[in-house]
C-alpha cells in the first residue's frame, strides 16, 4: 500500500514541477505578445484562456473522447471557468492598480498560505511546524526574487493592488483545493479544455472594454498559439493531473517555480539582470521546493 502511494506521489510531483516550469514561460510570452500585437494585458489573458481551452477541446474532438455526462462534472467545469476568469481579471487588475512586483509578490505568495488555511479549516491536512517553516522560506525567497514595492507608490494604489492580488490568490487557492478531489468521469484534459474555454468567454467582455486591437502578423499568431498551448493548455493539464496525487498544499508551493523560471528566462532572453538579492531569493525558493518535495514523499510513505 505504501509503495503504491509513494509511486503516485512521485508522479504527482513530476506533473506539478512540469506545470510550474511551463508557467514560467507565460510572463515572457505574454510580454512578447503584448509588444507584438498591442493587446491589453486583460485581452492577452482572455486570449490565453480561450486559445488554450479551444486547443484542448479540438484535441478532445479529434480523439473522440466522450464529454462529461453527469451534473457533478459540469459543476466542476463551471467552477474552474469562473475561478480561472476571476484569477486572471484580479491579477491584471492588481498590476494596473499597483505594479507587477506587488501583484506577483502577493498573489503567488498568498496562495500557499491560503491553501494551508483552507486545508486546516476543512480538515484535509493540519498545518504543522515544518510546513509553516517551509512556506516562510518560500515567501522570503519570493520577496527577494520579485522585489518589494517602491516608495513612490500611492497608498491607494498599494491597497487596491493588494486587495485585488489577494482576490487572485484566493481564486487560485480555491481551484487548487477544489481540483484535488477527482470527479468520476472527468479527467484533467477535459477539465482544462472546457473550463478554460468558458473562462475565456467570461473574460471577453472585460477584454473588449480594455482594448482588443490586434495587429495581425504571423509572429503574433504564433505567439498566441504558443501562449495558449505551453503555459496554459499543457501546464494546467499537468497541474490538474498532479493535484490529486501530490495534494493541494504541495502543489501551491511548487507553483513558486513559475516566478523562478520566469526570472531565469527574463535574464537569458530579455537581458534582465539578476541581482545578488534576486539570486539569494532564487536559492531560498529552491530550498523551499526541495523541502516541500521531501515532506510530500514522507507523507506518502506513512
Amino acid at each position: 500500500m505504501s509503495v503504491s502511494l509513494s509511486t503516485a506521489g512521485r508522479s504527482g510531483l513530476v506533473y506539478l514541477v512540469g506545470a510550474g516550469m511551463l508557467w514560467g514561460t507565460g510572463g515572457l510570452l505574454g510580454t512578447l505578445l503584448g509588444r507584438s500585437t498591442g493587446l491589453s494585458p486583460v485581452a492577452v489573458a482572455a486570449c490565453r484562456l480561450a486559445v488554450g481551452g479551444l486547443l484542448l477541446v479540438a484535441l478532445l474532438a479529434v480523439t473522440r473522447r466522450p464529454w462529461p455526462r453527469n451534473p457533478v462534472a459540469w459543476r466542476r467545469i463551471g467552477a474552474v471557468a469562473g475561478l480561472a476568469a476571476a484569477f486572471q481579471a484580479s491579477y491584471f487588475g492588481a498590476v494596473a492598480a499597483s505594479s507587477v512586483s506587488v501583484a506577483t509578490l502577493i498573489t503567488i505568495g498568498a496562495s500557499p498560505v491560503l491553501v494551508a488555511l483552507l486545508e486546516q479549516v476543512t480538515g484535509r491536512r493540519a498545518l504543522d511546524r515544518r510546513r509553516a517553516v517551509t512556506i516562510g522560506i518560500a515567501l522570503a525567497g519570493l520577496a527577494l526574487l520579485v522585489g518589494v514595492p517602491s516608495d513612490d507608490m500611492s497608498a491607494a494604489g498599494l491597497l487596491g493592488g493588494a486587495a485585488l492580488a489577494v482576490a487572485a490568490a484566493a481564486a487560485f487557492a480555491t481551484v487548487t483545493v477544489l481540483s484535488a478531489r477527482p470527479v468520476v468521469g472527468l479527467d484533467a484534459m477535459t477539465t482544462t479544455g472546457l473550463g478554460f474555454t468558458g473562462g475565456g468567454l467570461l473574460l471577453a467582455p472585460l477584454a473588449v472594454t480594455t482594448g482588443v486591437t490586434f495587429h495581425l502578423t504571423a509572429g503574433g499568431i504564433a505567439l498566441i498559439l504558443v501562449l495558449g498551448l505551453v503555459p496554459t493548455a499543457i501546464a494546467y493539464t499537468l497541474y490538474f493531473r498532479g493535484l490529486p496525487d501530490a495534494g493541494p498544499g504541495t502543489a501551491a508551493v511548487l507553483a513558486l517555480l513559475e516566478p523562478l523560471t520566469g526570472a531565469v528566462l527574463a535574464a537569458l532572453i530579455l537581458g534582465e539582470r539578476l541581482t545578488t538579492t534576486g539570486l539569494l531569493g532564487g536559492g531560498l525558493l529552491v530550498l523551499a521546493l526541495i523541502l516541500t518535495s521531501a515532506q510530500s514523499r514522507e507523507k506518502d510513505t506513512l
